[in-house]
């Protein structure tokens, strides 16, 4: 068997793995927007707060905004119901996040840089691309090319 035929099978049986590596991206991205969502909830004027001063227009509804994204999207990727719409929104409030807190840090999270943002981000690209598979209510309601 030459080299070709060898990564073309591979390539075959990896397909087989799709959706249960996309189960799990919303799953992992789902539980990293849960406690910044909750938190967000528990003080939402503090919040506002912080938004305003960090120039955030309407603090106050953007408060509101972001923490009502976040959970909503914590239960629609959890359920993989709506996942290429409500990644839009989540997207958004990744850049915001990258541009108004964590570029400034450089890129290592490890000094709270933009690293962690930018690969949910680019985990919801993958979502919006490639859907929820077919471990979802996506899936389920929509049929096959949800």
């Amino acid at each position: 068997m030459n080299i070709k035929k060898i990564y073309l099978e591979f390539s075959r049986l990896s397909e087989y793995l799709q959706s249960v590596s996309l189960l799990l991206a919303r799953l992992v991205v789902a539980y990293g927007f849960y406690q910044p969502a909750m938190m967000k909830w528990s003080d939402i004027g503090s919040v506002a707060e912080w938004f305003g001063s960090i120039g955030i227009p309407f603090p106050t509804l953007n408060a509101y905004m972001a923490a009502t994204t976040e959970i909503t999207g914590v239960v629609l990727l959890t359920f993989g119901f709506l996942t290429r719409l409500i990644s839009i929104p989540l997207i958004v409030i990744m850049i915001v996040a990258i541009v108004t807190v964590h570029l400034p840090n450089g890129f290592e999270a490890g000094n709270n840089g933009f690293e962690i943002p930018l690969y949910y981000m680019l985990f919801l690209i993958i979502f919006i691309a490639h859907g929820a598979g077919r471990f979802s209510l996506d899936r389920i309601i929509f049929g096959e090319k949800s």
